[in-house]
């Protein structure tokens, strides 16, 4: 499922590359055009690219819709699911 980001509209905006980004976050290339072309990524992912973009944790819903963070629930076999 294609998830919505502005990942690749900011780094545009900062005269970044997918290479320099990728560096700033510890991450690959590939999960940088992973990113921008929607595809999911963990959390802990999304963390290191808001940070590298200049932005902060509070600032999430800027670079990633909020819509794509729903809340897990605990399932009758107490596993958890996305609601």
């Amino acid at each position: 499922m294609a998830n919505t980001n502005s990942v690749r509209e900011i780094r545009v905006s900062k005269m970044m590359s997918k290479a320099e980004l990728a560096r700033k976050a510890s991450v690959t290339v590939q999960t940088i055009d992973r990113i921008e072309k929607g595809n999911e990524c963990r959390l802990d992912t999304k963390r290191k690219i808001i940070l590298a973009l200049g932005y902060k944790l509070a600032d999430r819903t800027r670079v990633f819709d909020s819509g794509d963070n729903k809340p897990a629930s605990a399932t009758r076999t107490g596993k958890l699911k996305k609601v």
